[in-house]
């Protein structure tokens, strides 16, 4: 089969194509013929060697955590699921024609197989920042990077949940934000006055890394109230660095149930083959997106 792998760290560059052993799956487990995988900004963080503590890393290394595509292995003491059913959830090493997943739910209806990929991760993250930063119902949440795949569903549930959401992001992506339900503003210079403008701000997300950090906690007042998934440099602010997944298939579930009923939408802002692995991490270190990136396979 064809996966996509890294045998040292380092840039976009190091990523390669190659001919590789099928995996299978074991007990717990189920494997998919991948039809598409998520590109997340996790997954060139691990490629250029960051010290991330909940994906240890061994050379030579799969690229992937998130795809969508059809079971056709299942392992021993698994239930509810056959050879044949259409999957998305998280994986080992997803930039592949096969992977085996650790975490899965049936798709729901009218979702495309590279629409679902662009799910698990971001809305395992969603969910648990916002548990995490300890926002509740009639307060504001300020989102900083607010228009990639994560914000585009911590937006989406906040509002859903009652909760107002100020969005930072580019000129380009303003409308964007608006249409999720957030009061959008642009970061650069200005944008701290510009967000006093807008109100209290009771908590804060950082989902981008752009050195934020210290101006939401002027923000919000406290460093307990913000939290990032972005900057390594937080604990030298006091502030939270949230990188450990909490219960994927919990995660899934809610993704489902928030599709099925219409709130939870984020689109596939580019496609990229498996050869092209390399220019789909160069575009989403660059930032800028809006929505997801997945790898069609």
């Amino acid at each position: 089969m064809k996966k996509v792998i890294f045998t040292e760290f380092g840039g976009p560059e190091v990523l390669q194509l190659v001919d590789a052993e099928e995996p299978h799956a074991g007990p717990g487990q189920v494997r998919i013929a991948v039809r598409a995988a998520g590109v997340n900004p996790v997954d060139w963080r691990i490629r250029e060697g960051q010290v991330l503590g909940a994906h240890p890393t061994v050379l030579p290394s799969g690229v992937g955590l998130d795809a969508a595509g059809i079971v056709d292995e299942v392992g021993e003491g698994v239930t509810g699921v056959e050879v044949g059913d259409s999957v998305f959830g998280e994986g080992f090493s997803t930039y592949a024609e096969f992977a085996v997943m650790s975490a899965w739910a049936r798709m729901p209806e009218d979702l495309s197989f590279e629409e679902a990929a662009g799910y698990p991760s971001v809305v395992e993250t969603a969910l648990r920042v916002i548990r995490e930063v300890g926002v509740r119902a009639g307060e504001t949440l300020l989102v900083s990077g607010a228009s990639g795949g994560v914000g585009s569903a911590v937006l989406q549930i906040a509002r859903e949940r009652g909760i107002e959401v100020i969005g930072t992001a580019g000129a380009a992506n303003q409308d964007y934000l608006r249409g999720l339900g957030a009061v959008a503003t642009t970061y650069g210079d200005g944008w701290v006055e510009r967000v006093r403008k807008l109100g209290r701000i009771d908590a804060a997300l950082d989902l981008a890394g752009s050195g934020v950090l210290g101006e939401l906690v002027d923000l919000t007042g406290d460093p307990e109230k913000v939290v990032t998934i972005a900057d390594l440099g937080a604990p030298g602010f006091g502030v939270r660095f949230s990188g450990v997944a909490g219960s994927v298939p919990d995660a899934l579930t809610e993704a489902v149930d928030l599709i099925a009923r219409g709130k939870l939408h984020i689109p596939v802002e580019k496609s990229y083959s498996l050869a092209d692995a390399a220019a789909a991490h160069a575009d989403s270190h660059a930032g800028h997106t809006r929505g997801r990136r997945v790898i069609v396979v």
